[in-house]
């Protein structure tokens, strides 16, 4: 089992970054696909970002493509989310998320589900202003 913090929130206005880290516990960090969800107020919690621990591949929702990087350092036990270009529709509460060890997901489809995804973060808050 693995246990997740997120850090690096805040309150930035339209136009500026904002970097969100993930910090995981335990020594088989490497083998959990990550992802980064959000939930805007009074809506669902939606895809944002995934890397895959095989090939390293990236995922990424349309509207954050060219915006925000996915990183991970298996050494460190971190994922971080780089923002830019905010808008005021990113503002949302930030999950960070991790797969069941070993898991054969891939292609953007399942990386995108967040049933693939039994561990999560405490969310942290990110508000663009405009």
């Amino acid at each position: 089992q693995v246990q997740l913090v997120e850090s690096g929130g805040g309150s930035v206005q339209a136009g500026g970054s904002l970097r969100l880290s993930c910090a995981a516990s335990g020594r088989t960090f490497s083998s959990y696909n990550m992802g980064w969800f959000r939930q805007a107020p009074g809506k669902e919690r939606e895809f944002v970002a995934a890397i895959n621990l095989r090939s390293g591949n990236t995922y990424y929702l349309d509207s954050v493509k060219g915006r925000f990087t996915i990183s991970r350092d298996n050494f460190k036990n971190t994922v971080d989310l780089q923002m830019n270009s905010l808008k005021p529709e990113d503002t949302a509460v930030y999950y960070c998320a991790a797969s069941k060890p070993y898991s054969l997901c891939t292609g953007y489809g399942c990386s995108a589900s967040s049933s693939q995804y039994p561990y999560w973060g405490q969310g942290n808050q990110v508000t663009v202003s405009s």
